[in-house]
């Protein structure tokens, strides 16, 4: 059952900014990974999701209601952290919590205290003297005190330290294994990699790329990279393997007389013994990671300078 529902969300702010006809579900259960660098859209869609801002075409819902128009019946059950912290000033950190279990119309101890201890957080001290590190443990503590069956979660560890971040992603781990359903927005691919289900890709307010993480990981077309010899071996395998059924040729360089391949598993003992025919220096196998396939996407966007990490 689909939990989260974006269907057709357009929402045109002019000069190419907003989201167009943007689709996606994630269902019970899910951790589905919304990646895309710093204006690409993802918190567009989430305020839509959140009910803050209504679509000018399309439909979010949440639990089957329109987010827009029955956000007052949803919100209860879910938790949210947005991508800016901004905390009223003139309270303490506990005077904040109090303050949201007061509008979230749930106090749960136990959770907070166990929120409190695995973030190692004291909300004692005034909201505007906080560190950025801080206000998001408070932000990421009140989004979970409730213990909501949805989480929309918009750049979760941004501002906190990295061992932080790595108790927030075990955290998410196990709120999956408990079976919450999560929209995890991020720009930081070990992130998104160690907790997702299911990723989307956005650029420039559009879906470019909806896949299942573990598709990734084992799909069946690999990459390879062969060293030759010398220049004649390099140059009469690029004239060899220029109609081939079997073998794409992704890259090379002819200084380093060297050639990226790609090649689908079922091909590879033939690959081999082609390669046999020639005098190779080495042969070996190349991951394609997360930001691999990620940067196949914005490696020819000029304006794209490492947003992510």
């Amino acid at each position: 059952m689909s939990v989260i529902e974006v269907n057709s969300l357009t929402k045109d702010y002019g000069s190419g900014r907003g989201v167009f006809d943007v689709t996606f579900q994630v269902e019970k259960g899910e951790v589905f990974g919304f990646l895309g660098p710093n204006g690409a859209g993802k918190s567009t869609t989430i305020r839509h999701l959140m009910g803050f801002s209504k679509p000018q075409s399309g439909q979010t819902k949440i639990f089957g209601k329109d987010t827009f128009d029955k956000y007052f019946e949803i919100l209860g059950n879910v938790g949210y952290i947005p991508g800016e912290i901004a905390l009223p000033a003139g309270l303490t950190g506990w005077e904040f919590i109090r303050m949201m279990q007061h509008l979230q119309k749930c106090r749960n101890d136990e959770q907070l205290n166990y929120l409190l201890k695995i973030f190692e957080l004291d909300p004692s001290g005034e909201t505007k003297r906080m560190s950025l590190g801080v206000k998001r443990k408070l932000a990421v503590v009140t989004a979970f005190m409730s213990d909501p069956d949805v989480l929309i979660l918009d750049e979760p560890t941004s501002g906190l330290d990295p061992v932080m971040q790595e108790v927030f992603i075990e955290f998410i781990r196990k709120e999956k294994e408990r079976g919450k359903t999560i929209l995890l927005s991020s720009h930081i691919f070990s992130e998104v990699d160690a907790t997702c289900d299911r990723i989307a890709i956005i650029k420039d307010g559009k879906i470019v790329s909806d896949f299942i993480a573990d598709d990734l990981k084992h799909a069946s077309q690999k990459n390879y990279e062969i060293g030759f010899t010398d220049r004649e071996n390099y140059d009469r395998f690029m004239k060899d393997s220029r109609n081939s059924a079997i073998v794409k040729i992704i890259g090379n360089d002819a200084k380093n007389k060297t050639v990226m391949i790609a090649t689908d598993d079922k091909y590879i003992n033939q690959v081999i013994a082609g390669l046999s025919e020639y005098s190779i220096g080495n042969f070996s196998h190349l991951k394609e990671t997360l930001e691999d396939y990620f940067m196949s996407y914005y490696k020819e966007d000029k304006n794209f300078g490492g947003a992510l990490q």
